[in-house]
């Protein structure tokens, strides 16, 4: 099998896990004004798993751990703080929503939280992945 086989292949989850985290955030953002800026963080990690993916020869850790671990380290907190502010808002906790004067501004600056969350994480990875 083909290195861009290879890479094909293994990227799959990853896209349809970032794909399915996108469309949820659409759907909760009902055409807001701030979908397509959500979309980022979700994007950042697909390029983070290609280029490791890159780096290895088609093996997750086929360069070394650093990589692997520090696009985990992005992909949690940045897919995972998304998808928990955005159910958050879909079901009104804790009047995210209601008690609101301007509900949507929530999203307007969560891609910005959410990349420095992920990037904080893939550092964190990153030396991790250096001790391995």
């Amino acid at each position: 099998m083909g290195r861009t086989r290879l890479i094909a292949v293994r990227l799959l989850p990853v896209l349809f896990i970032a794909a399915g985290a996108m469309v949820y955030a659409a759907s909760v953002e009902q055409n807001g004004g701030y979908v397509a800026r959500n979309m980022i963080p979700m994007s950042l990690v697909v390029i983070l798993a290609a280029t490791t993916l890159y780096r290895g020869n088609g093996r997750w850790s086929g360069s070394g751990w650093r990589w692997p671990l520090g696009t985990l380290g992005f992909a949690i907190p940045a897919i995972g703080l998304s998808l928990y502010l955005h159910y958050g808002y879909s079901v009104d906790m804790d009047g995210m929503f209601s008690a609101s004067v301007y509900p949507q501004e929530v999203f307007k600056y969560l891609p910005l939280y959410t990349v420095v969350a992920g990037a904080i994480g893939f550092l964190i990875g990153w030396i991790a992945g250096k001790n391995v």
